[in-house]
């Protein structure tokens, strides 16, 4: 039947995010994503760390162990909880055997029946390889910021919005 990895998905625990932060360190990762430096990963696990109580967090196993984790950054203000900001990130071991596409159709599926989610949107920087991904899954373009992100040599990349209607 071929050699393809048995994945399996559950809710994301605290220390899921020990593996978050070695994904954040792996050669050219921090490319796709806003954060520099390890302060400001650790950042960004901090605030990934507070909507694990919510639930909204969901990491995939391969063999037991971590290798790719989404969040749904849930609002709690009324008039915007029917939608969701998500992130996603896969160990580069794991890309291109289907772990994102598993990862991102549960998050459908947990932002529809836990939440009642009715768009999910998502924020991808140009040149970016998941955006094939995000497209193939039905994420449509509504817009983009220019010259969103500047890197350490000085070249800006755009922020391309994006979202699907559930």
């Amino acid at each position: 039947m071929g050699n393809k990895p048995i994945i399996t998905l559950r809710k994301t625990c605290a220390t899921d995010m020990v593996y978050v932060h070695k994904w954040l360190l792996q050669k050219d990762m921090l490319k796709n994503f806003p954060m520099t430096d390890v302060r400001e990963i650790e950042d960004s696990i901090r605030v990934w760390k507070l909507y694990l109580n919510k639930g909204s967090s969901i990491t995939a196993l391969y063999k037991k162990k971590p290798c790719g984790a989404a969040l749904l950054y849930i609002n709690d203000f009324e008039k915007i909880k029917h939608h969701t900001l998500f992130v996603i990130i896969v160990d580069e071991k794991m890309r291109n055997k289907k772990v994102g596409t598993l990862l991102i159709k549960e998050l459908f599926h947990l932002a529809q029946e836990e939440f009642n989610i009715e768009l999910i949107h998502l924020e991808v920087y140009e040149n970016n390889p998941a955006y094939h991904l995000y497209k193939r899954l039905g994420f449509k373009e509504y817009g983009c910021h220019p010259k969103f992100l500047k890197d350490e040599k000085g070249v800006y990349f755009s922020k391309i919005l994006m979202q699907k209607e559930l």
